[in-house]
């Protein structure tokens, strides 16, 4: 039996990808209906990192680059689709579900608040 030959075995870190996702409350924060502070307390408290809340570290970071922005960005997998769930929770504790919907922004990794368009009904039941 031949020895088997030593192989090339690369040990260090495996690339990562830097994952940022923004999410914009500027209207409901304009119209003063929307924390910011206790939003980005509720993102802190609940993002879960290798099945635990509460376990941030490293891997995910929370910023405000503004007054009506929030910054995720993180290091391990973390899916944007999971910032909309966490997101659409805070709105419904907030009884704020029925008024603001969270809708894809315009770049590829951001989310956008806006209110649900409820003044077309409001002339319709005045017309009848």
């Amino acid at each position: 039996t031949p020895a088997m030959p030593d192989s090339k075995v690369r040990k260090g870190k495996k690339k990562t990808s830097l994952k940022k996702f923004i999410i914009n409350c500027a209207k409901p924060v304009e119209d003063e209906i929307f924390d910011m502070a206790s939003f980005t307390k509720y993102l802190h408290d609940k993002i879960k990192v290798n099945g635990k809340t509460g376990n941030l570290g490293d891997d995910v970071k929370i910023s405000n680059p503004d007054d009506s922005t929030v910054e995720v960005t993180a290091k391990c997998d973390f899916s944007k689709r999971y910032l909309k769930y966490l997101t659409k929770r805070f709105l419904k504790g907030q009884n704020l579900r029925d008024y603001i919907r969270i809708i894809a922004g315009a770049q590829k990794s951001s989310y956008e608040l806006k209110y649900f368009n409820v003044h077309n009904e409001e002339e319709e039941e005045t017309a009848e």
